[in-house]
């Protein structure tokens, strides 16, 4: 896989305020970015989310750092299949397992870009 094919994200910590960077696989639709979170709620970038919607984001290593608001995709969001679908679909050839599961199991997140 190249550096395109991740998504750095910074999300302040929903205690301490602090920066938290995370590399994490990713697809994007014209300004949404959807990502899967295989932790689920339990994941601290996504517990920081939820306290802070707000976050930057760069597209691989060398990008520009975007901002962006977060939300997660619950059961029935009209997002939430599309999310899993775009992200598996993008992976799925490129990585020597089966990410079914993941796909079907993971919390589906999407970050809406900043208005240029």
């Amino acid at each position: 896989m190249s550096d395109d094919d991740y998504l750095y994200l910074t999300t302040t910590g929903r205690r301490s305020k602090r920066k938290h960077r995370i590399e994490i696989w990713y697809a994007r639709d014209d300004d949404h970015l959807y990502l899967l979170a295989g932790g689920g709620r339990e994941s601290d970038w996504v517990r920081n989310l939820e306290a802070h919607p707000r976050v930057t984001l760069c597209l691989g290593k060398t990008g520009a750092d975007l901002g962006a608001t977060g939300r997660i995709l619950d059961a029935g969001d009209p997002d939430e299949e599309r999310a899993r679908r775009l992200v598996f679909d993008k992976y799925q050839d490129r990585y020597h397992g089966d990410l079914e599961r993941w796909r079907s199991s993971a919390l589906p997140v999407v970050l809406v870009l900043d208005e240029p």
